[in-house]
């Protein structure tokens, strides 16, 4: 039976937090990490975060952390590193209450490698998106429309279909290039021709 592990109602400051293979963990309620140093190898799916808040730490995926939702955690001048996909970080006022509880705001996501990943009502004038080969869609919801009707490479055009598809709070939704490549039938060289040339998109 996997064990479940509980972080919850305390404070850590400046240790090392380690979120290893096997166990289910719980982060939170009322889990206070600041100034920690945050390794996670576990998969996403491992990950239950709850209330909690993370202040000025370093986190980093080991290996590619899979479909987490950030959103009941407050990030606060933290810095990503590591590759990460389908993660959602933000608040979520469509969910339930605890999704309303987090948020993200003065964060460092340049080291990070995100695929897939979205950013949920937070000022993006405090967030460092990576740059290429990362790419992110800045306010899909209200481009949409007009990048849908530009020209793109192989079945990338599926993916610009669905910006019009995310949840009320989306204000942008980041791509790692060469991933993109390899899954949807076209080169990193194509999509970067095409993405140049299009609007509302930070590379």
């Amino acid at each position: 039976m996997t064990p479940n592990i509980h972080h919850e109602k305390r404070e850590l400051i400046g240790e090392r937090f380690e979120l290893t293979k096997g166990p289910i963990y719980w982060l939170g309620p009322d889990l206070t990490l600041r100034d920690c140093t945050v390794v996670i190898s576990a998969a996403g799916r491992s990950l239950v975060p709850m209330s909690s808040q993370f202040i000025n730490c370093t986190i980093q995926a080991k290996g590619l952390l899979k479909g987490v939702a950030w959103a009941p955690i407050k990030l606060k001048g933290c810095r990503f590193k590591g590759g990460f996909s389908g993660n959602d970080f933000g608040f979520r006022t469509d969910l339930f209450d605890r999704e309303k509880a987090g948020g993200v705001e003065d964060c460092d996501f340049s080291e990070a490698r995100l695929h897939g990943c979205r950013f949920f009502n937070c000022d993006l004038r405090t967030i460092r998106l990576p740059l290429w080969p990362c790419f992110s869609f800045m306010d899909p919801l209200g481009h949409a429309a007009e990048l849908v009707r530009r020209e793109w490479p192989g079945q990338f055009g599926i993916v610009v279909e669905g910006l019009a598809k995310n949840p009320s709070g989306t204000v942008a939704e980041s791509w790692h290039a060469p991933t993109v490549a390899e899954k949807m039938d076209t080169t990193v060289e194509e999509l970067r021709a095409a993405l140049e040339g299009a609007p509302w998109v930070v590379m």
